[in-house]
């Protein structure tokens, strides 16, 4: 169960990614119906820790705190040197099987304390290239929001880390607890991590509302067959310029946002109902509960019925054995 989280606070650090690890796990949201962490700051060396923006922020926590924690997070900072006590601490978390998080260049921590050795890992797309290099072992991807590696997840940089950090929770305790926390955030409550970072082509300043709509009604019609060509008339644009517009406005295709989204749907069903995974398949989309649970084996690493026995309330749960 996720519970303690720890964030070790680095010379040098950024003010936004260090907030955002404590804005997801820092707030106890438990008069919305949401989880309460037992959240801790801690140092290597406790008091004044200087960051990026030459202010200091008090921490009077030393990493002492960090053995039992299930969940150690790093954020992003500026790589002038490791500590090696940080580094220890990273190893035998992850050895432990405990949750290890890193925000943007946090990721540079995380590969010199070696738990990124032969796994893929991400950070910002402007330090992707020097990862690479540095740290030739590490497989990196400069072109997705965040990497779940077992127990590592490495995010790329700001409003990724909160994506990443969002992740985990669902991971832990479900899409309930990770909406809460979103939309007390005012953020969306789910980013594929395998979303581009960035789209080489801006977006057009000239705007209207009619791309907005049409993934309004994608949501509201996620139990239909929705075809590009379907999508694009709704959007009165060519095919091929709506899966443009589309990839610029999401940094993904119609058919991977649409997926996700029916995913994000059926956790929710399996949470908080008793519907069978037929019934569940068919209102989210999936067509059948087969094709739905290789969506959900390929998104999260778990079936349908696994994720409600995990997440679904305890009178639920006995449905399942005759869905």
């Amino acid at each position: 169960m996720l519970q303690k989280i720890v964030c070790i606070a680095l010379p040098g650090m950024a003010h936004f990614e260090f907030g955002t690890i404590c804005e997801v796990f820092g707030i106890d949201r438990s008069d919305m119906g949401g989880p309460r962490f037992d959240f801790r700051v801690v140092a290597a060396d406790p008091g004044p820790v200087p960051t990026k923006h030459g202010l200091s922020i008090v921490v009077p926590d030393d990493l002492g705190a960090a053995e039992d924690a299930d969940l150690i997070a790093i954020p992003a900072y500026l790589w002038k040197g490791f500590d090696e006590r940080v580094l220890d601490v990273i190893r035998r978390a992850a050895a432990r099987g405990a949750w290890v998080l890193s925000v943007c260049s946090g990721a540079f921590y995380l590969a010199e304390a070696g738990v990124l050795d032969g796994r893929r890992a991400t950070t910002h797309w402007m330090y992707t290239g020097l990862l690479a290099e540095r740290y030739p072992s590490v497989e990196v991807d400069q072109n997705v929001l965040f990497v779940e590696q077992g127990n590592i997840v490495t995010g790329a940089g700001t409003a990724a880390g909160i994506d990443a950090a969002l992740h985990i929770v669902r991971k832990e305790l479900g899409a309930a607890a990770a909406n809460i926390i979103a939309r007390r955030m005012v953020v969306p409550p789910q980013r594929d991590g395998g979303q581009a970072q960035y789209i080489d082509t801006p977006v057009p300043e000239c705007r209207t509302d009619s791309f907005a709509e049409v993934l309004d009604w994608m949501l509201e019609n996620l139990q239909e067959e929705l075809t590009i060509e379907q999508l694009s008339r709704k959007a009165l644009m060519s095919t091929r310029t709506f899966a443009r517009r589309f990839r610029a406005e999401t940094g993904t295709t119609p058919a991977a946002w649409l997926n996700r989204q029916r995913v994000i749907r059926a956790q929710e069903l399996l949470e908080e109902t008793s519907l069978g995974l037929e019934q569940i398949a068919q209102q989210t989309g999936f067509g059948s509960a087969a094709v739905m649970r290789h969506h959900f084996v390929k998104v999260l690493q778990t079936s349908p019925l696994a994720y409600r026995r995990t997440f679904g309330a305890a009178h639920l749960t006995d449905e399942l054995q005759t869905a």
